[in-house]
């Protein structure tokens, strides 16, 4: 009965990864209690908040001109203090209805390059959404104890967090950061990439989650056994129409080659300085 009282009532720990692209929240004795994308739809009239996360990025393509799809994470950081705060808000309430009135200790994962102003838009941010206390933690750090790495040996541990907006490596030895870069390229960058390949090759313009939904289906670093091929949707650029034309896995590789080089030369970096 008391221990009923006590996960009932009294604040839970809770981390969140903060992400360009997506959110997750673990909840202490629950495991992972939300993974949905970092997503907000706005009414331009208004500015008011019509749909967070999963059910705002399904209706990109679909939403009148009225409504605006927008992410507020740029870069791993915050671009848009007030729809974060919002968005960080409906997150913590859908994990933690029942304890409303109720502030809980929050871990809130950082990327390491980020400045000490935007470190504190962070933990404003999460404050501000209703947590009582918040602490940050580095993603590589967060990553090195989440894949169970001997960060406490002499050894060096290498992490490469490829992430939204950030790419993270580092080496970590005796509980600490013994290298560390912070590159903003990462998925982000990619799905441009293959945005503005897709247009020079086949005229046809499309839009972010479409380029993530062809990167992560045939999207490929070096030459593959087999050939991959999706459709991609869009609009023409001569004509001006809805198009959908199929796409292989040679486009996506060539559109990928520039920000896959950037991620090798920033490890090579790492493992040379180390």
């Amino acid at each position: 009965m008391l221990k009923f009282f006590l996960s009932r009532w009294l604040p839970t720990d809770i981390a969140m990864d903060l992400g360009t692209a997506n959110s997750l929240i673990y909840v202490r004795g629950r495991g992972i209690a939300l993974d949905e994308p970092s997503v907000v739809a706005l009414d331009q009239d208004t500015g008011n908040i019509l749909a967070v996360g999963q059910k705002a990025k399904d209706m990109w393509g679909k939403a009148p001109e009225s409504i605006t799809i927008v992410r507020p994470m740029r870069d791993g950081v915050i671009a848009d203090y007030d729809v974060t705060k919002a968005m960080i808000k409906y997150f913590i309430r859908k994990v933690y209805r029942s304890r409303r009135y109720l502030r809980p200790r929050m871990i809130v994962c950082i990327p390491s390059g980020i400045t000490q102003v935007e470190k504190r838009a962070v933990r404003e941010s999460a404050l501000d959404a209703g947590a009582g206390s918040v602490q940050l933690v580095e993603e590589p750090m967060a990553a090195a104890i989440g894949a169970k790495l001997p960060i406490s040996e002499t050894g060096g541990n290498m992490i490469v967090d490829i992430g939204g907006g950030t790419t993270e490596v580092a080496v970590i030895s005796r509980f600490a950061t013994v290298y560390n870069e912070s590159i903003r390229v990462a998925g982000d960058e990619m799905d441009e990439a293959v945005q503005s390949q897709i247009r020079k090759v086949h005229n046809l313009v499309i839009g972010p989650f479409e380029a993530e939904r062809t990167k992560i289906e045939i999207g490929s670093a070096t030459v593959l056994n087999s050939r991959l091929e999706t459709v991609v949707r869009g609009r023409d650029l001569v004509e001006g129409i809805p198009k959908a034309i199929p796409v292989d896995d040679n486009v996506i590789r060539e559109a990928l080659n520039a920000p896959v080089r950037a991620i090798v030369d920033s490890i090579r970096r790492a493992l040379e300085r180390t």
